[in-house]
Parts: structure tokens; sequence; C-alpha cells
């Protein structure tokens, strides 16, 4: 979190740094969105994740956290 007239940590993050964020669903309840933060700013961040990417408005954001990059893939089998 922040104090007032601060901004958010986030707002700091590199493009590229993976990023998990809890946000606000329309329809209730909460999501997450996790990926690379692809676009950051205050009013938001665009995250690219598997299904494509994801813009979440600061409104909507409950927590962030930044997180190691994803593990590689392994062969099939």
């Amino acid at each position: 979190m922040c104090g007032p007239g601060r901004a958010p940590v986030w707002t700091g993050w590199p493009v590229g740094a993976r990023v998990v964020v809890r946000r606000s669903l329309p329809e209730g309840g909460l999501g997450d969105v996790l990926g690379d933060l692809l676009e950051v700013d205050a009013t938001g961040m665009l995250v690219a994740t598997r299904r494509g990417p994801v813009r979440v408005d600061a409104d909507d954001i409950v927590l962030t956290k930044r997180v190691p990059p994803a593990p590689a893939r392994r062969p099939a089998r």
C-alpha cells in the first residue's frame, strides 16, 4: 500500500518484470492476473498473460507482487 500523496510501489516496476496482480472483478469477487508487464503508469498496468494481454486499471488493483521468472517448460514424454 502507499500513504497519502504517494504513488503505489508498482508504478516504479520496470517493463518486463513478472508480476501477479489481485484485482476486483466487475461481477464481484477477486481474480488474479499473472504475467510480464508490458506497460505501467499511474492509471494501471498492461500484463502479458498466457492467454494474451490484460489491462488492469489502478482502481481495481487490490494487491500486487513481483514474482520469479516462470519455470522452464518440461519436454513432452
